[in-house]
C-alpha cells in the first residue's frame, strides 16, 4: 500500500523531481562520493597502494597535525574570520536592503542594486591583482598617494597586523550585493498593509523599520546565519590564497585551515596530515551547526533548520 503510494507520488510529481535531479546528482558526486577519501586521515598514504591499499597508521596523522603547532593558529584564524564575516556582512546586507527598499526612485534602486551586486561576479584572482596594485610597497596606489603627501609608505605585504581589517573589508565588498538581494526579497514579501497601518498611526520611517521591517526579517536572518555557521570552520580559500598567497610573514594572522591543507599538499606532500586536517575541519563544522541549531530550537523551534 505504502509502496504503491510512493510510486504514485513519484509519477505525479515527476516534473518537479526531474528539476530537482541535477542538484541531487551534484551533491552525490561532489559531496557524498568524495567522503570515501576520509580513510586517508587514518592511513600512511603511498602511491603504490593508493587510497584504499595504503597501510593504516591510526591517529598518527592527527598527532602530527596537532604537534606541528599549526592546529590552534589555523583553527583560531578560521573561526574568528568567519565570525567577523558573518556579523559584518549580514549587518551591511540588512542595512543596504532596508535603504534600497525605502528609496522611492525606481531607477536609482535598480542602478544601486547592480553596482552592489557587480563585485560578486569578479574572480578572486582579479580581486587579488587589484589588491596588489593598491598595496604594493613600491608602486601601489596607496603608497604612491602617501608619498605624494609627504608621508612614509606602508609595507602592507610584510605586516600581518593590517590584514584582518583588509580581508574583512574585501569580503564585505564582494558579498554585500548578493546578500542584499536576498534580504530585499524578504522585505518585499512583508505585507504592505502593516506599513500602511503604521503610517496612518503616525509612525515615521525609522519606527516602521524598527517595528515592522527588522522583526519580519528575523526568520531570514536566522536561516542565513545558521547556514553560514555551518561553514564557520571552512575558510574561503579563494579569498585568503589570492589575497595573501604563500607569504609566510602573514601566516600568523591570515593562515586558515584551507590554506594550510593546500600548502601541506603542494609543498610538503603530506597527504595523510592534509586529510586529517580536513576531517578535523568537517567535524568542527558539523558540531557547530548542531549546537547552533539546538540553541535556536530552544529559543523558537519553528525557526530552526531541523
Amino acid at each position: 500500500m505504502n509502496r504503491h503510494g510512493f510510486w504514485r507520488d513519484v509519477v505525479k510529481h515527476r516534473t518537479l523531481l526531474l528539476m530537482l535531479a541535477p542538484a541531487v546528482l551534484y551533491f552525490i558526486l561532489f559531496a557524498y562520493v568524495p567522503m570515501a577519501g576520509i580513510v586517508l586521515a587514518f592511513k600512511q598514504f603511498n602511491y603504490a597502494g593508493g587510497i584504499f591499499g595504503s597501510p593504516w597508521n591510526g591517529l598518527d596523522n592527527f598527532r602530527f597535525f596537532f604537534e606541528s603547532g599549526d592546529a590552534w593558529r589555523v583553527t583560531r584564524n578560521t573561526a574568528l574570520y568567519n565570525i567577523a564575516f558573518i556579523v559584518v556582512n549580514n549587518v551591511l546586507q540588512i542595512a543596504a536592503a532596508i535603504l534600497l527598499f525605502e528609496v522611492a526612485g525606481k531607477w536609482f534602486r535598480k542602478i544601486t542594486q547592480t553596482v552592489l551586486f557587480l563585485p560578486y561576479f569578479i574572480s578572486w584572482v582579479v580581486v587579488g591583482a587589484i589588491a596588489y596594485n593598491l598595496f604594493n610597497y613600491d608602486v601601489g596606489t596607496v603608497n604612491v598617494l602617501l608619498k605624494a603627501t609627504g608621508m612614509e609608505p606602508v609595507d602592507i605585504y610584510n605586516t600581518a597586523a593590517y590584514w584582518p581589517v583588509i580581508l574583512v573589508i574585501v569580503s564585505a565588498w564582494k558579498a554585500v550585493g548578493y546578500g542584499t538581494i536576498m534580504y530585499l526579497a524578504a522585505i518585499t514579501g512583508i505585507d504592505t498593509e502593516m506599513y500602511e497601518a503604521a503610517e496612518i498611526d503616525g509612525a515615521n520611517v525609522f519606527q516602521r523599520i524598527l517595528n515592522i521591517t527588522i522583526p519580519n526579517l528575523y526568520p531570514t536572518v536566522i536561516i542565513l546565519v545558521l547556514l553560514a555557521i555551518g561553514n564557520i570552520f571552512r575558510g574561503d580559500f579563494g579569498l585568503f590564497y589570492n589575497m595573501v598567497g604563500n607569504n609566510g610573514l602573514l601566516f600568523s594572522s591570515t593562515d586558515v585551515i584551507d590554506t594550510f591543507v593546500f600548502r601541506s599538499l603542494t609543498t610538503s606532500n603530506e597527504i595523510g596530515m592534509s586529510a586529517a586536517a580536513g576531517f578535523y575541519q568537517s567535524v568542527l563544522g558539523f558540531a557547530t551547526i548542531m549546537l547552533a541549531n539546538w540553541a535556536v530550537r530552544k529559543y523558537d523551534k519553528d525557526r530552526a533548520l531541523f
